[in-house]
C-alpha cells in the first residue's frame, strides 16, 4: 500500500510573488493572497504546514470595489475595551489613511484562526505607491 507523503520543513521551498493592486477587484484580489499565503496553489500543500509563498502588494491605494456606495457605507469598527471606546471609520478613510491594515484584516478573514495562520499574515507586506524595499528577494526571473 502507498502512502501519501507529506513533505518535510526542510523540503518547503518558500518564494516571493509580487501583486500590482492597481486597478483590480478588492475581494478577488485578497482571496488570491490567501490562497498564495496558505499554499493552496502548490501541488505540495499540507493543511498544517506553513506551504504559502510571501506576498508583496503594491499599489494598495489603486485598488477597485464593486457597488456603488461601498466606500461611504462599509464601517470597520475598533474597540479597545474600555466602555464607549468603540471607533468608526468607513471604507474610503481605511483605504486613504492605512491601506496596509485594511488588507490584512480581509487576508486575516480568510486564513486559519491558529498560530499557523498568524504566522502566514507576517508574510505578507503591503505598500501604497509603488516602491517596495523587498527587490532584492526577487530573481530576475521573477521580474
Amino acid at each position: 500500500m502507498e502512502l501519501t507523503k507529506t513533505p518535510k520543513h526542510t523540503q518547503i521551498k518558500q518564494e516571493w510573488v509580487l501583486l500590482d493592486a492597481k486597478d483590480k477587484v478588492f475581494g478577488r484580489l485578497v482571496a488570491e493572497i490567501a490562497t498564495i499565503l496558505r499554499g493552496k496553489h502548490k501541488p505540495t500543500f499540507t493543511p498544517n504546514m506553513d506551504c504559502g509563498d510571501f506576498v508583496v502588494v503594491i499599489n494598495a491605494k489603486g485598488v477597485k470595489f464593486t457597488g456603488q456606495n461601498k466606500l461611504s457605507d462599509k464601517k470597520y469598527h475598533t474597540h479597545s475595551g474600555y466602555f464607549g471606546s468603540t471607533k468608526s471609520k468607513n471604507l474610503g478613510e481605511m483605504l486613504e489613511k492605512q491601506p496596509e491594515k485594511l488588507y490584512k484584516l480581509a487576508v486575516r478573514g480568510m486564513l486559519p484562526k491558529t498560530k499557523l495562520g498568524r504566522a502566514m499574515l507576517k508574510k505578507l507586506k503591503v505598500y501604497s505607491g509603488a516602491e517596495h524595499p523587498h527587490t532584492a528577494q526577487f530573481t530576475k526571473k521573477d521580474k
